[in-house]
């Protein structure tokens, strides 16, 4: 590219309405029908509302360009600064409608958006009329496209469509490309055209109804999805039956008689894995593997399994009421495959079952049964009837893909469930190979209605471009497919059935595939969940809210060696090192959608899995190590974000999510995490300049896989542009010199806010906002050269950049208090360690504990907790008040009086009020690293509650005499 491009500076550079986008992100985690997470399962999908604030925040001008573009350099006029947060409060104001999920769909509120950036646009395009290459770079009539090169779930390339922009995708997953197409490029293609099936055609309004968007297509998807099901219940419902309740039953339980003749909808058959028993004894009896026998445990509406043994033999029976505190473990030990003999007690241990398993000799036992009564679930015990006909099922086609090898995600392996195939039962795969079947016929059957409906038949299909029958049907059968998919999720035998909410789990309540020992078989034609047709549904609703308008693409292609970026605008959700295994669990859908689509996409489902030798993922047993892996991961992310850099727009950053991994180490100098630090050490390598760092909670908190795992925590979106060629290299003494310059700044500015254009960054996001200013400041620079020459580390940027939050100009008092309670908290420690850090903080023990804020005592020394302090402590007559006091006696009485209370003591106190927010931040920090979970409560109650609190201070009555007595 010739000549040099003016680029406004982007809103997204400067401010965004963090709190009103986190908020809106957390609440979409709720929605159900309608959310593309809906469509079809991904892993780590970003919400639609941080996605549209991000785009709309990297595309829009902020206030200040002009002014800056025309005096570089220089401190604007108060008057000035005044004008341009005006104008960002209004921006704001867009923004914070414009994530809302129920304006998802309302015009006037995304109108309003898309007239905000086309108007930022053509002000670029008219600040680069004179360019060489103005003509294809900058049209004022045509916003650039939007390309995201990792698009996974496809939240951002969906938003950036919305916003307007014509909207590419690529991904080298052939599942998350097909995700894409449905999304973004389908509904387009055939927005506006009416359903094809015979109902609709011969309603009596067929003629005068408006098909807007992708309603005809979602109406379509509707009427052929339910006769896929019908037809299926014909074929396989015998496989389903229900149960019939006898008088025989109602005399053992009570609670059936008013059911007694009648059949009821069995909606889960609950399983038991089993082994032969280790005793000698009982050698020829297969036991069950139960990691619980409760069926139920809603008050009022408890039941259970009750095992039965008779010499060597055993059956099971179900009871209602409260279950003995056995039947909680069922025949578990402890955690783990740690299990006992039901018949003997012998322990049977992990190496037992999984040589059981290898040789192939585990296997299943019915051992409840749930339906559906007039008033909830109904429990039963097994009977023979319901055994023998799960017997029946004989697939014809069994999936012979073979599980990979990877202990961290793919647990079944080790107990000789090693292939797709032996992840279902029988009965399931029948189900899945029918449904799959009737996938491909569907097509020809829709082909003929919208012929018949005035389409034009045409040979060309949907991957070479059709917008005919042919590609029609082939477009409906896709979201047939996702239907048949997300049924998939539920009927595994990797599904448990969840006690308390009484339903079916489903497989991916984690991003692995686990090992299970009982587990749920959902039926299929049952109105509960996981049945067919709330795939179906889901997937009907979810198109009814894309917005079918303009184009979009979506195709496969590598990161490293893609072009598709070329003059477009990027925003991308790269993968996190080696936190999920996108490709391998992705075989889980593939197999099932290269049966009934390959016809449709044979170049995609070229191949018998998904691509995994590129995909970008610090996978340990794929590439034969730790130190291999994260080497691979370096120089392919370097090379994806290189390819990002050189082709990007150059009118706009470049914005990238990284989920920021809860940690891997936390110590006092920060958190430490390698897949972190390895990908902003590609991001740098690649030629990126970062201008600003936005962390976002763009996680669900309560996912199974946070519980022990690599547990994602938020995102920080990074804002990037093209560091100069002309880029400067320095020492680090001068790179330490300008840190120390900008973080002040930036600190009291993220924890003051400034105005109502910027509100405080939140406390827990505080040492991720911070690497914002510290590394643009290191990435600007060619190197930063440590003394002995070699070229600064990202890591040892990162440290000192963290650090910083430590360093805060406090009192002798506090410095001593900060770094004690760094060390020990509130326990107990050693005089002789008290003394000498005291006096190298410059204050004695004796000193500090006449404050009031020290135990020390027969050569014991502990810091007061703020419950400890006295009550009639008054600020007035305390000669001693180092800030640590002064914030722990604003937590005492806050906790006591509230806002109000906390307003008197920060009055009394005036002169130390911004030492005392300060600290608090400082400690707050301190203890989510450590863990200290309570303690962080109280110093994020105060931050968060400061602005009510200096209100409350500046409050006539909190200046009357007789404030503390």
């Amino acid at each position: 590219m010739t000549g040099t491009v003016k680029t406004p500076k982007k809103l997204i550079e400067v401010a965004l309405p963090l709190d009103a986008i986190n908020e809106a992100a957390a609440r979409e985690k709720s929605i159900r029908h309608g959310h593309p997470s809906t469509l079809h399962l991904w892993w780590a999908r970003r919400p639609l509302a941080a996605a549209r604030a991000v785009i709309f925040g990297q595309m829009v001008n902020d206030p200040s360009w002009k002014w800056e573009l025309e005096h570089p350099g220089e401190i604007p006029p108060n008057n000035i600064k005044a004008s341009w947060a005006a104008s960002r409060k209004r921006l704001f104001a867009i923004i914070e409608d414009l994530v809302q999920w129920q304006n998802t769909t309302n015009q006037a509120v995304v109108e309003k958006a898309r007239a905000e950036i086309l108007k930022s646009w053509r002000e670029t395009c008219e600040l680069n009329r004179d360019h060489p290459q103005a003509a294809e770079l900058f049209d004022p009539e045509k916003l650039p496209a939007f390309h995201d090169p990792f698009a996974g779930g496809g939240a951002i390339p969906l938003e950036a469509q919305r916003l307007g922009l014509e909207s590419y995708a690529s991904d080298l997953n052939p599942v998350a490309v097909l995700i894409n197409k449905s999304m973004i490029e389908i509904p387009p293609r055939f927005a506006g055209r009416p359903p094809v099936n015979p109902d609709a055609r011969g309603s009596r309004d067929a003629w005068s109804t408006q098909w807007e968007g992708a309603q005809g297509l979602a109406e379509d998807v509707r009427y052929y999805g339910q006769w896929m099901r019908e037809e299926a219940q014909k074929r396989i419902g015998h496989l389903y039956p229900p149960i019939e309740i006898t008088a025989d039953m109602g005399v053992e339980r009570p609670d059936l008689t008013a059911l007694v003749g009648q059949k009821l909808t069995v909606i889960a058959w609950i399983w038991a894995r089993t082994v032969k028993s280790p005793n000698p004894a009982f050698r020829h009896v297969d036991v069950p593997l139960a990691s619980t026998f409760i069926l139920s445990s809603k008050a009022g509406k408890e039941a259970y399994i009750e095992p039965i043994r008779h010499g060597d033999s055993y059956h099971f029976a179900v009871k209602v009421g409260r279950p003995p505190s056995e039947a909680e473990d069922g025949t578990k030990l402890s955690r783990g495959a740690n299990f006992r003999c039901l018949l003997s007690g012998t322990p049977i241990e992990p190496n037992y079952i999984k040589s059981e398993g290898r040789a192939g000799r585990i296997g299943a036992r019915l051992m409840a049964m749930v339906a559906e009564g007039p008033r909830g679930r109904v429990y039963f015990g097994p009977t023979t009837e319901m055994e023998r006909v799960a017997q029946q099922a004989h697939p014809s086609w069994l999936p012979e893909t073979v599980l990979p090898n990877d202990p961290r995600n793919f647990w079944t392996v080790d107990y000789g469930l090693t292939k797709y195939g032996d992840l279902f039962a029988p009965r399931q795969l029948v189900a899945l190979a029918t449904l799959n079947d009737l996938v491909v016929e569907t097509i020809p059957k829709i082909e003929q209605d919208a012929i018949a409906s005035g389409i034009a038949q045409s040979e060309v299909g949907l991957s070479a471009g059709g917008k005919d029958a042919r590609a029609y049907a082939e477009a409906v059968a896709i979201y047939l497919a996702f239907s048949i998919d997300k049924s998939a999720d539920y009927w595994s035998t990797v599904c448990t059935w969840h006690s308390s909410k009484e339903l079916i789990r489903n497989t991916f309540g984690r991003q692995a595939i686990p090992m299970t020992w009982d587990y749920a078989e959902t039926n299929v034609f049952s109105d509960s969940t996981g049945n067919v047709s709330s795939g179906i549904e889901w997937a009907q609703k979810a198109l009814l809210n894309f917005p079918a308008k303009p184009d979009g693409y979506a195709t496969q292609a590598d990161a490293q060696r893609q072009s598709i970026s070329l003059r477009k605008i990027i925003s991308t959700d790269p993968p996190y090192y080696d936190n999920i295994a996108y490709a391998d669990l992705s075989d889980f859908f593939y197999i099932w959608l290269r049966r009934s689509l390959r016809q449709v996409f044979p170049e995609l489902f070229a191949t018998l899995t998904v691509p995994k030798a590129e995909e970008l993922v610090a996978t340990p047993y794929r590439h034969g190590g730790k130190d291999r892996a994260e080497a691979f991961f370096l120089d392919g992310m370097t090379q994806a974000m290189r390819q990002l850099c050189e082709q990007a727009h150059p009118s706009s950053p470049v914005t990238i999510y990284y989920a920021f991994k809860q940690s891997e180490t936390k110590t006092v100098e920060g958190t430490s995490s390698t897949g972190w630090e390895t990908f902003l050490d590609a991001v740098i390598r690649s030629g990126f300049a970062l201008t600003g760092t936005w962390p976002m909670r763009t996680e669900l908190g309560n996912r199974m896989i946070g519980s022990g795992t690599n547990a994602l925590a938020s995102s920080i979106v990074l804002v990037c542009r093209a560091r100069p060629a002309a880029a400067e290299t320095v020492s680090r003494r001068t790179f330490l010199r300008e840190l120390n310059q900008v973080l002040p700044e930036a600190l009291d500015e993220m924890t003051r806010g400034s105005g109502d254009d910027r509100s405080p960054v939140a406390p827990v996001d505080l040492s991720q906002a911070i690497i914002g200013p510290g590394m643009a400041v290191f990435s600007k620079y060619a190197a930063v050269l440590e003394a002995d020459g070699t070229p600064m580390t990202v890591q040892t940027a990162l440290r000192l950049i963290n650090r910083f939050l430590a360093e805060d100009d406090f009192d002798h008092d506090t410095q001593f208090c900060l770094h004690w309670f760094e060390q020990y908290g509130w326990k107990d420690g050693r005089f002789g360690e008290a003394d000498t850090l005291a006096r190298a903080k410059g204050t004695s023990v004796d000193g500090v504990k006449q404050s009031g804020v020290l135990f020390a005592a027969g050569g014991i020394v502990r810091l007061l907790k703020w419950a400890e302090y006295p009550s009639d402590w008054n600020p007035v007559g305390d000669n001693r008040l180092p800030i640590w006091e002064a914030l722990h006696h604003l937590i005492r009485i806050f906790k006591a009086e509230g806002e109000s209370g906390a307003g008197k003591v920060l009055a009394a106190v005036t002169a130390k009020a911004e030492a005392t927010r300060q600290l608090s931040y400082r400690l707050y920090t301190l203890c989510e690293r450590a863990g200290w979970a309570e303690d962080a409560r109280a110093y994020n109650e105060i931050i968060t509650s400061w602005s009510a609190i200096e209100a409350a201070a500046a409050a006539p009555k909190a200046h009357q005499g007789d404030l503390f007595g």
